[in-house]
């Protein structure tokens, strides 16, 4: 028996789930991926040990790859909007995706409801650890991080929300009643500033490091980079400037080779800041559920269904010479470097490469790739964040040598191709530092809230249907309004 919500929340809260699927699973650590199934669990009888905490914590970082987060939903949400991806597949499959990329979405699409239960799914569980982990005798320093954990996930989750949405209801406890059921939409302002107090907190609790066995899990320095962004979309550029150059100090750094750094090998390499955790565990089949590469997978191969694919003019954005045109797109026709033949022909004549699990990793009875995890926050990502902030705060030398960082890997060791920014205009470079960003984090659910936080959504997507004081946020699904009875409010346009 699972939980059961209403408003997106629990309407009843004596069970918690931790069910073998919702175990998590940082990939090639075994320690940390032999857990014994565990049936759902009465509330009475848990919350009681070390153990207990364990698996509830674990229980957080398996939500964050279920198909809520990072497969439709999400996909809807976050990335085929943008001018970089479009829904992809056979023009029928999934259709309604396409009411996200020109913007005639209606509050009734299900998509909707799939990513804001998404959210609030994985705010339940921290907000049931942080509720009742304080409570339990266990070991103090533990206890810390875990508590630390959760509000890092629950920080990351009401990102996504309030970037969504906009107002939302901000939850920070498990209901005690029937009366807390229903809340009205807390403005943006005091969601941003639970955010920053959660990762402000987590950050001062998280080591920078795990040994082996814990790889994966929320570090300080993924605590500070998500702040880091959570304060670039407010435009606190002290403040991102501050948080960047002390992530810029924690010893991360850029894998070599751009394609390398998505494949499997590299997960959770020196340029990894957080990954959502996803493996196969042939013991715990519930356990590979992540159907993130299945649904980008190359279409008509045995790699998946072919959603959320690159467009055209994401391949005419790349400069001559850049090794991330080809690492980020697999074309048709190609054969990829792991040597995989795509066909000719076929219904897209692009497919995300970022995704991608080489068909040998196919591991039949499993959702193809399930063992890929989704990079949410690299390295490159705090570099060009930091370029930009430096920028704004007039600090060009940094941002120069920032932004030229990341360009310098992009040129593959060839000379000639992909010269260092050199302009010292704040707007020019401001302009660079953007384009950057298209570019490196192609297909990385980024460009299409960057664009508007930028200003620039009616000029870059208003072709596509994009309208100024109504597409800055989507609507809230109709479902949560009904369940509310009212309480719950319409954005507006919708």
């Amino acid at each position: 028996m699972k939980i059961n919500f209403r408003n997106t929340y629990v309407q009843k809260i004596g069970l918690l789930i931790v069910g073998a699927s919702l175990l998590v699973m940082p990939s090639c650590q075994k320690s940390f991926l032999d857990v014994e199934p565990q049936a759902t669990q009465p509330a009475l009888t848990f919350w009681k040990s070390q153990e207990d905490a364990t698996k509830a914590v674990n229980s957080i970082y398996a939500s964050l790859r279920n198909w809520e987060n990072t497969a439709f939903p999400a996909l809807a949400l976050e990335s085929i909007p943008g001018d970089d991806a479009e829904k992809g597949s056979s023009p029928n499959d999934a259709s309604f995706l396409n009411d996200f990329d020109n913007f005639t979405v209606t509050s009734t699409q299900g998509q909707l409801e799939g990513f804001w239960n998404g959210q609030y799914q994985n705010i339940n569980l921290c907000n049931q650890v942080l509720d009742n982990i304080p409570n339990i005798q266990m070991d103090a320093t533990l206890k810390a991080r875990y508590l630390a954990e959760a509000k890092f996930v629950r920080a990351y989750s009401y990102f996504r929300l309030v970037r969504a949405f906009g107002d939302v209801p901000l939850r920070l406890t498990v209901p005690k009643d029937a009366s807390e059921f229903n809340k009205p939409r807390t403005p943006k302002a005091q969601v941003y500033a639970a955010i920053e107090k959660d990762l402000t907190e987590a950050a001062a609790a998280l080591p920078q490091t795990y040994p082996a066995a814990d790889l994966g899990r929320a570090t300080k320095g993924a605590a500070m980079a998500l702040h880091a962004k959570v304060a670039m979309y407010q435009a606190k550029w002290d403040q991102v400037l501050t948080l960047t150059n002390s992530v810029l100090g924690m010893g991360y750094n850029l894998v070599p080779n751009f394609e390398q750094s998505f494949r499997l090998n590299n997960e959770n390499s020196i340029e990894s800041v957080f990954e959502i955790q996803c493996e196969i565990v042939a013991a715990i089949p519930g356990s590979a559920n992540s159907q993130y590469s299945q649904v980008q997978g190359v279409r008509g191969s045995v790699a998946g269904w072919g959603f959320n694919v690159p467009t055209a003019a994401l391949a005419s954005a790349f400069e001559t010479g850049d090794t991330r045109r080809d690492a980020t797109i697999i074309f048709r026709g190609e054969t990829t470097p792991q040597g995989d033949a795509i066909a000719a022909t076929g219904d897209n004549p692009m497919y995300n490469q970022k995704s991608y699990v080489p068909f040998s990793s196919i591991i039949s009875g499993f959702n193809e790739g399930a063992q890929q995890n989704v990079r949410v926050i690299r390295f490159a990502d705090v570099l060009l964040m930091n370029a930009e902030a430096a920028n704004e705060q007039g600090n060009t030398t940094l941002a120069l040598n920032s932004l030229n960082r990341v360009r310098a890997r992009a040129r593959g060791g060839v000379s000639g191709v992909l010269p260092d920014v050199t302009t010292t205009d704040k707007a020019l470079l401001r302009q660079a530092v953007w384009k950057e960003r298209q570019v490196e984090l192609a297909m990385e659910s980024d460009r299409y809230f960057d664009v508007i936080r930028q200003g620039r959504a009616a000029t870059v997507f208003g072709a596509k249907g994009w309208k100024a004081n109504k597409n800055e946020v989507w609507p809230i699904p109709a479902n949560e309004i009904d369940k509310a009875a009212g309480v719950l409010t319409q954005n507006t346009g919708y």
